[in-house]
């Protein structure tokens, strides 16, 4: 069962408010590590995780996983995948094709990060043969992944006799190898777990069809990179599948309340401010486009403290909201906000502070956050 958040338990609460700029991203360390262990637990062992950085992109966070065991990770970006290696994590995947100029700069990630082994996905013939060339010029090797489309059409290729022939042109060309599958089912977000399970069941039995025809012609075992947050419990359960839940690490408010079977706890949370108060029943925060993700329509926020309010106006630097509540609330009260979408979110912020035994006592990076470290 997800967690509860309500202003009876307020552990929220932060005892300096008053050394903490507004807006801001607050994070708790041991709430994160309460999270990772319960990955661990759905999966059975650290191994078998493949967690996702872009939710947090923050190295501190792959640190306090390499430190329960885990040391494959996923990544959205070239910048990501990056900060993943300069941890000295092991395995990084970088989960995006590359294309352009962005297939040497991959390769000089690999080349210095010698230490870390850096693969990518593709999903057409024109790319494969592109990392093929570059692999060559670039005297090294690297795994790709083929990147199969169960539903989501957005990136991949539908598993079949097309998915299985590139497939073996990875481990024909030369300076690449079959690193195996990427399975990306993020169009599965089924509230009720045993539909959620069933829909998933379904979307994967051609990818089974298709592991046992390339196993044959192969003769090796093919490894599979499946499924994000709602899925990867289900994933957990089929033989060599690792999955790569992300958001579990910080957790959010739309996932807390979608999926009540996973039982992980809100490690992120936005400090705001009243800066306004326009009319009796309005106030106005500090919460506007630039603090908090705005893909999502409304309420984009959480607010555990009111308990009855509409958001009626979302800006660059505001967020205006309609409660009863109003009139005891004063320009410059601190309020805390549970994100419905934690990954853009976080994505607002070039550091976070960090909460311990309830005091804003240090700041991490958003290190990811930049397009480019140094590659």
């Amino acid at each position: 069962m997800s967690e509860t958040i309500t202003n009876k338990d307020p552990w929220y609460r932060i005892t300096n408010p008053d050394e903490v700029y507004s807006p801001a991203l607050l994070i708790w360390p041991d709430r994160i590590e309460d999270n990772i262990r319960k990955m661990i637990g759905i999966a059975g062992d650290p191994g078998m995780l493949r967690p996702h950085v872009k939710t947090h992109k923050m190295p501190e966070i792959v640190r306090l996983q390499m430190k329960y065991g885990i040391t494959r990770f996923k990544s959205a970006t070239i910048a990501e995948a990056e900060m993943v290696a300069a941890c000295g994590a092991r395995d990084v995947l970088l989960a995006y094709q590359p294309a352009g100029p962005n297939i040497s700069r991959f390769f000089e990630l690999k080349r210095r990060f010698p230490g870390t082994d850096i693969s990518c996905i593709a999903d057409c013939e024109d790319v494969i043969r592109e990392l093929s060339a570059n692999a060559a010029g670039n005297k090294t090797v690297t795994a790709v992944f083929l990147d199969i489309d169960t539903g989501m059409n957005r990136t991949g290729i539908a598993p079949g006799k097309v998915a299985v022939r590139l497939y073996k042109l990875i481990t024909e060309l030369p300076g690449i190898t079959a690193g195996g599958l990427h399975v990306y089912d993020g169009h599965i977000h089924e509230k009720e777990l045993s539909l959620r399970r069933k829909i998933c069941d379904e979307a994967y039995k051609p990818v089974t069809s298709m592991i046992e025809e390339i196993s044959r012609s192969t003769d090796h075992p093919v490894r599979v990179v499946a499924g994000g947050t709602p899925t990867f419990p289900i994933h957990a359960s089929r033989k060599g599948v690792e999955t790569s839940p992300g958001t579990p690490l910080l957790w959010d408010y739309g996932y807390s309340t979608s999926f009540t079977d996973l039982d992980f706890l809100h490690s992120a949370v936005l400090f705001t401010r009243v800066i306004s108060k326009p009319s009796e029943d309005l106030i106005c925060i500090d919460l506007g486009h630039k603090a908090v993700a705005s893909e999502m329509p409304q309420p984009r926020i959480f607010l555990p403290e009111i308990d009855n309010y509409d958001i009626i106006a979302h800006n660059e630097e505001h967020m205006v909201i309609r409660t009863r509540e109003a009139g005891r609330l004063k320009v410059g009260n601190v309020l805390y906000a549970i994100p419905f979408h934690i990954c853009p979110t976080v994505d607002r912020y070039d550091k976070v502070s960090v909460i311990r035994e309830g005091k804003a006592a240090e700041e991490w990076k958003v290190e990811a956050r930049k397009r480019q470290i140094t590659v």
